[in-house]
């Protein structure tokens, strides 16, 4: 079994305002970690671009009946082959896949972070865990299009 190569882990109230603190940390991580294991600038922008959504997600989205000092937990394992990001909410389950992906020349309301996510990655999960919380898993492979 592989083991993590590092791990990182952030907690954050559910407001907006924290977006640029969380994309911060994000980036420190990967300066330290994944540039010297060749990781591209572009794979790492889509990665902060995906944490981005995933976490404007939970705030606006799950925490949205919750009081903003809820917690958001994120965590960061780097892998010997790719980079797993966790991000856990408070908020009610949710069925990803009743989401209609939006159809290409059409306008929708709703829909597109699901759909940006799914692009931005090579894997999405999103489940129900223990302890009433929900966790999507967002992961990319070190090399792009291996899984």
């Amino acid at each position: 079994m592989l083991s993590t190569m590092q791990q990182d882990h952030l907690t954050v109230k559910s407001d907006l305002k924290l977006l640029n603190h969380v994309q911060q940390w994000f980036e420190k991580f990967c300066r330290q970690h994944l540039y010297q294991l060749g990781w591209s600038e572009t794979q790492l922008y889509r990665l902060n671009l995906a944490l981005a959504e995933g976490f404007t997600n939970a705030v606006r989205h799950a925490h949205s009946a919750l009081p903003p000092e809820t917690g958001i937990d994120i965590e960061v394992s780097l892998w010997i082959d790719r980079l797993e990001m966790r991000i856990w909410d408070y908020g009610k389950p949710f069925n990803p896949d009743a989401i209609a992906e939006p159809e290409p020349g059409t306008l929708q309301v709703g829909g597109y972070g699901w759909f940006l996510l799914r692009r931005l990655a090579d894997r999405v999960v999103y489940e129900r865990a223990t302890e009433n919380r929900n966790c999507l898993l967002i992961v990319k492979y070190a090399l792009d299009g291996q899984h």
